[in-house]
């Protein structure tokens, strides 16, 4: 008997509390291990469309709802006795009339219209102008096109029906293919059809279904279906996206996409296939923090921790954690030189040096991300480079004695036996390309934007074996760390292998709606490589996101632990919820507010994960990989945010520019960590940012 679990069971488990879930949990592996067990009190019920539906009782009052015929058991849904029979009478599986997919159809309810005669009043009555009709999104397919998109028969005609203020509450009660399909059709996007399976085939074989439903082998697949519903997505590819990771690029590849849409999945399963598809090949799975390579090693454990054979070829680090690793088996233990140790030199052989009469900022900012940056040793290299981006002019003999200063201190870090990270990243590139010698067939990058210039020379060189064996993922407009350089100058050259990924997957629409006023409807690389941001659907509904703006930090914190608490109490667990603000200079104000909840805060850093039963606080800069159901930006305040103190180390007038587009940037990391709920705040007068929000 094959033993499936659908995503309504999981999504319905989670809104039980922890004891209750417990109970499911037992129920449900002892239905695995033996569907016939006396034990289990199976109940038919009899007020459905559907004769294969069951109950089955975790207690007293808690049920199961199970879909049961002679060769399947499918979970599809647990809840209170009321609620869980109410679900039941309203739902049916049947297999799609075109695609020939299963699907868990919601049956559409008819309303009766009943008409009551009144006396006439023949007092002349004036009738007011009808509103004008919104247009039809819709109109111009047929019954069949719908079908194809997977639209259930039931409901073909509020499909057809549907308007601009209809089609997100339509979109709630259809399967999520043929939601998606209809909220891409209506931005003007053109989706994909569905695989079509013949009548003879099992519809639980289907792409679609299985995104759906997820038959469990064994108990320990069935606990960590269970255990963790959030991570379900690190499972399920949309079949949309199958080409992407099957494709054979014929050279490096990027994949783009607005936060939520599935960049990392798709990094992860480009990693799973290459390892399957090659027997005998490494792959590098990497990123550019230690906290976002952790959060990767844990996603990939869950994807295939049950096969070794494939799991033990991937290697899930740190772009810096595996450049130490290669430098070190070739050279030896480095010296890493920190950077405010280089800055403090830099500044104290600037201050000795005859005719200096740049800014501290400006010295820094040119040998971070000039001279460290492209890794410039020579004089004629630094007088020729290409300074992108920088619009303070320097001329020959501002050059002399800048390259003066910087000469100085290359000559102290040899002296000292120090090296950057830069020349770390270089020194590994070029032993590898000489050698001849590169430990891995292919090398996978998430969130790419980030990597530096001297980071993606060394996996150039990592990903040199095969001219597909470089696969990059990213979202220009989550660049945070990085200047903007040029790709195709260091051999990466993606003109024609790129594409942006559409589907929110999750973040609902209204906070995607509101995420992306912060950025613009379209971002170009350096080499003109455009994303495109417009036309992203998200596949659910939320509550309109909050933006406050409070008389002072004190009421702030109520108002926001006042949020959190009815987060609270609408079933959210404390995990699920996070408090995100600018800087650690305003992480108290958050835990204050996370205490006024009577909530328990744990603050993250690079290494620290959020603990189960806390509520989760950090800086923006700390926000990426992670996800909650509901999320707290705080302390928005003017001066906060844009940061103040970087706008008064601006040297260059391009780096003001570049100053408000990364603080943009964090903002809209923060506030797309959310998929359900979130709230912005900050004390009067606050970031000029919230303007765009609240427009």
């Amino acid at each position: 008997m094959e033993f499936r679990i659908a995503d309504t069971f999981t999504d319905s488990l989670s809104k039980l509390t922890n004891q209750e879930q417990k109970g499911v949990k037992t129920t449900a592996f002892d239905l695995q291990l033996n569907p016939e067990s006396h034990g289990l009190r199976f109940h038919k019920l009899s007020k459905t469309k559907d004769d294969n539906f069951w109950s089955i009782s975790a207690n007293m009052d808690i049920r199961l709802i199970v879909h049961r015929t002679a060769n399947s058991l499918l979970l599809c849904y647990v809840d209170h006795h009321d609620d869980a029979y109410a679900w039941a009478s309203k739902r049916k599986i049947e297999r799609h009339p075109k695609t020939g997919a299963a699907q868990l159809v919601e049956i559409r309810e008819t309303v009766q219209e009943i008409t009551i005669h009144k006396p006439v009043d023949h007092k002349p009555v004036k009738v007011p102008a009808l509103p004008k009709a919104k247009p039809l999104l819709f109109a111009h397919l047929t019954q069949d096109d719908l079908l194809s998109y997977g639209v259930p028969t039931e409901w073909l005609a509020d499909a057809i029906a549907a308007t601009e203020d209809t089609l997100f509450n339509l979109a709630d009660h259809l399967p999520q293919e043929a939601a998606e399909a209809l909220l891409e059709l209506a931005t003007g996007g053109q989706p994909s059809q569905p695989t079509t399976i013949d009548t003879g085939s099992n519809p639980f074989d289907h792409p679609d279904a299985q995104r759906r439903f997820r038959v469990m082998t064994n108990h320990e697949e069935l606990q960590r279906a269970l255990d963790y519903p959030w991570e379900k997505w690190t499972v399920f590819l949309h079949p949309a996206q199958q080409h992407l990771i099957e494709r054979n690029y014929s050279g490096p590849a990027r994949i783009s996409g607005s936060a939520g849409t599935g960049k990392t999945i798709v990094a992860l399963h480009r990693a799973v296939f290459l390892a399957r598809r090659h027997p005998t090949a490494k792959v590098l799975l990497t990123t550019f923090s230690e906290a976002l390579a952790n959060s990767l090693h844990l996603k990939l454990d869950r994807l295939v921790g049950n096969e070794p054979n494939v799991r033990d070829r991937i290697q899930a680090l740190s772009i810096r954690a595996i450049a130490h690793q290669l430098y070190t088996e070739a050279f030896g233990e480095p010296n890493i030189a920190e950077a405010e140790d280089v800055r403090s030199l830099l500044i104290s052989i600037a201050k000795e040096t005859e005719g200096d009469r740049f800014s501290e900022a400006f010295l820094w900012s040119e040998w971070k991300d000039i001279v460290d940056a492209w890794q410039l040793d020579t004089w004629e290299a630094y007088r020729d480079v290409q300074r992108l981006g920088r619009k303070t002019r320097v001329g020959n003999k501002q050059r002399e004695i800048l390259w003066s200063i910087f000469r100085q201190v290359l000559n102290r870090l040899e002296q000292q036996q120090q090296i950057t990270w830069n020349s770390l990243f270089r020194k590994v590139s070029e032993h590898l390309v000489e050698s001849d010698s590169c430990p891995y067939d292919f090398a996978i990058v998430d969130e790419a934007q980030d990597i530096g210039v001297a980071s993606l020379r060394f996996l150039a060189a990592v990903g040199s074996r095969y001219p597909n064996s470089l696969f990059c993922t990213g979202d220009l407009g989550q660049r945070i760390f990085q200047q903007p350089y040029s790709w195709q100058s260091l051999g990466v050259n993606i003109r024609g292998r790129s594409q942006t990924l559409k589907i929110n997957y999750r973040t609902s629409h209204q906070i995607r709606q509101q995420a992306d006023r912060l950025l613009p409807a379209s971002i170009a690389d350096v080499d003109g490589n455009i994303e495109e941001r417009k036309n992203t659907v998200s596949v659910f509904n939320g509550p309109t996101p909050q933006v406050k703006i409070c008389d002072d930090a004190d009421s702030e914190c109520q108002v926001v632990g006042k949020w959190i608490a009815d987060r609270l109490t609408d079933g959210l667990q404390p995990d699920e919820i996070g408090v995100f603000v600018r800087s650690s200079e305003q992480i108290e104000r958050a835990i204050a507010a996370i205490k006024q909840a009577g909530a328990t805060p744990t603050e993250l850093d690079s290494q620290v994960m959020p603990a189960q039963g806390c509520i989760a606080v950090s800086t923006m800069h700390l926000a990426k990989g992670l996800e909650f159901r509901a999320v707290a930006v705080m302390s928005c305040d003017d001066e906060v945010l844009p940061s103040q103190q970087r706008i008064e180390t601006i040297s260059d007038e391009a780096d003001l520019e570049e100053v408000y587009n990364t603080e943009r940037h964090l903002l809209y990391v923060a506030c797309t960590r959310a998929r359900d709920h979130l709230l912005i705040s900050g004390v009067d007068p606050a970031s000029e940012f919230l303007d765009d929000l609240d427009a």
